[in-house]
């Protein structure tokens, strides 16, 4: 078990902090907008553009296929979508043996990361993407030593943002979530802390669904993850 003493939350003891992956940890928009749009092409559609899918990113593949679809004025049926899905995983989890991934730590994740981790406390990454994925991203960029729990949008019944994977995250972790802290950067890891009772801290360069993210009710709002263990009063 951790040594739990190394970090407060506004002079609470903090037991563990959860992570949100896409657009907080991970700049991953152009890898996301090269598989979806080899699957919009493959079903007819138009590509979209970068700045378009950062819009459309957060709340899982599912969703993220149905708005790619609507944005072009096209209602998919649930077995289409279920299709579109699989080819999306499919071009996506490619990426990396043709050497055509880009997705990189934004500055400061992997030294926060490290930081927490050191001084103690649980980490978690709490993502909407699946859990093959996030998982094999954190290796293959030098970040899974430093993260306890992974918990895909596929690892329980419900996603963000509902407030069951975080619970799972904090049971996994052993961790009551009033001694939690939620980091992220849209509305969805937001509510999903609200409804679990935990703080939330939020990133201002996220995805957000395209909206500004000052406009996000969270707790703080960051401009670096470098500033985490400061305000954490990592010791």
């Amino acid at each position: 078990m951790h040594n739990r003493k190394g970090a407060h939350w506004r002079g609470q003891r903090l037991a563990a902090v959860l992570f949100d992956l896409d657009g907080t940890l991970l700049d991953t928009a152009a890898d996301i907008a090269l598989a979806l749009n080899r699957t919009m092409v493959e079903y007819g559609c138009q590509p979209l553009t970068l700045d378009e899918v950062r819009r459309m990113i957060g709340r899982g593949s599912p969703i993220l296929i149905e708005r790619a679809a609507a944005s072009q004025g096209r209602i998919i049926g649930a077995s289409t979508r279920t299709e579109m899905v699989e080819r999306f995983f499919h071009y996506y989890g490619r990426l990396e043996e043709s050497n055509e991934d880009s997705a990189q730590p934004y500055a400061g994740a992997a030294e926060s990361l490290r930081t927490l981790h050191e001084a103690g406390l649980g980490t978690a990454v709490v993502t909407n993407k699946q859990h093959r994925f996030a998982g094999a991203l954190l290796e293959r960029l030098g970040l899974a030593a430093w993260v306890d729990v992974v918990v895909g949008g596929d690892t329980c019944e419900r996603r963000k943002p509902d407030p069951q994977p975080l619970f799972f995250a904090c049971d996994s972790l052993q961790v009551p979530p009033s001694d939690s802290l939620m980091v992220g950067d849209s509305v969805n890891d937001v509510q999903a802390a609200r409804a679990a009772g935990i703080p939330v801290v939020c990133v201002s360069y996220g995805y957000n669904e395209g909206r500004d993210p000052r406009t996000l009710e969270c707790d703080l709002l960051l401009d670096s993850l470098t500033e985490l263990p400061t305000l954490l009063q990592v010791s």
